[in-house]
């Protein structure tokens, strides 16, 4: 079999079409997300994600976004909603050392519960640190409102999901908190000069570069380009892979997000040329995925390296008494 696609793609429904098993078998793409339009019920989720990895013909990681509070596409009835992060911040500044464990149970409790229905990476945590005068798109998502905060809760969050089999995406790479706009709607410009975020924003991702997987943030960096982050080569060499430090798989942020311009295939080029190792798209649109297919290309090289570690990363659970562990996780809570 040749090397997978550099690209994760979304799915249209419930259920796996004909015409998407057979895209899915001939294109390879290197992973699948799932949205809320695809999850029902257990059953049907674990059916789903075993028609995916039968239709690929081999084990692939399947992504989602469950970080809790607004960001939760598995929820109520059929699994727990979870705390948003600036609930987990609130109670480490109350109890750090109680916070950093809800944190860390949180997140080894998602990873048992995607685990479970066959989803094994979670575009999670956000390390983004907020600002009071920015769009609310990151506002309670974000683990804390200081450096400091964000890099131990997220250390929690990133362990905790580990070690349940599930591999981490920090986002959003350098650092989506100030961005005024929301760059589902337009593209955001960060302002800031380059000593204040190596200061403050970039601190986060550097102390965490270390992480499998980063996706990143679709904004300006007006110090560094005039372009977005994501199709910016002088941006993503500079500051991410260098002064950040970060040499695990790039995945771009949804390419359907209205701060990048030009079609799905453009942009699939332009991300990939940039230095992304991976083009993420979401619809679940059949022809939009062909679209992204005609612009990727085969994993190869250092982009290959880092998705076979990625793919590492979903290997090992260690054990653990899930019942008690719920136990404990709501009396924290609850305090």
């Amino acid at each position: 079999m040749s090397a997978p696609l550099s690209c994760i793609l979304g799915l249209s429904g419930l259920r796996l079409k004909k015409s998407e098993s057979v895209f899915l078998r001939d294109a390879n793409p290197w992973g699948v997300i799932l949205f809320s339009r695809n999850v029902d019920t257990p059953d049907q989720l674990r059916k789903l994600t075993g028609d995916i990895r039968d239709a690929m013909g081999r084990e692939t990681l399947i992504f989602v976004d469950q970080e809790g509070g607004r960001v939760q596409r598995l929820k109520v009835p059929h699994w727990p909603a979870y705390p948003s992060g600036d609930k987990y911040a609130a109670f480490y500044r109350r109890h750090k050392g109680q916070g950093l464990r809800a944190c860390y149970l949180g997140h080894r409790l998602i990873a048992h519960d995607l685990r479970a229905v066959g989803i094994t990476a979670d575009c999670a945590p956000v390390l983004d640190l907020p600002q009071p005068d920015a769009d609310p798109i990151i506002s309670d998502r974000a683990l804390g409102d200081s450096v400091e905060d964000i890099i131990n809760m997220a250390h929690s969050a990133m362990a905790g999901l580990m070690s349940g089999g599930v591999a981490p995406v920090v986002k959003h790479i350098p650092g989506h908190g100030r961005a005024t706009v929301d760059s589902h709607i337009a593209l955001p410009k960060i302002d800031a000069s380059r000593e204040m975020l190596e200061a403050t924003d970039f601190v986060p991702f550097r102390k965490l570069n270390d992480a499998p997987m980063a996706m990143t943030a679709h904004a300006v960096y007006s110090h560094s380009s005039k372009s977005a982050v994501t199709v910016s080569k002088k941006s993503l060499t500079d500051i991410i892979r260098k002064t950040i430090g970060f040499d695990g798989l790039l995945m771009s942020d949804d390419l359907d997000m209205k701060a990048l311009a030009g079609d799905l295939t453009r942009k699939t080029e332009r991300a990939l040329a940039a230095g992304c190792d991976i083009a993420l798209q979401c619809s679940g649109v059949l022809t939009d995925s062909v679209q992204v297919a005609k612009g990727a290309m085969r994993l190869s090289g250092e982009a290959l390296r880092r998705a076979t570690v990625a793919d590492f990363c979903s290997d090992h659970i260690t054990d653990f008494d899930i019942q008690a562990a719920r136990d404990e996780f709501t009396e924290l809570m609850s305090q």
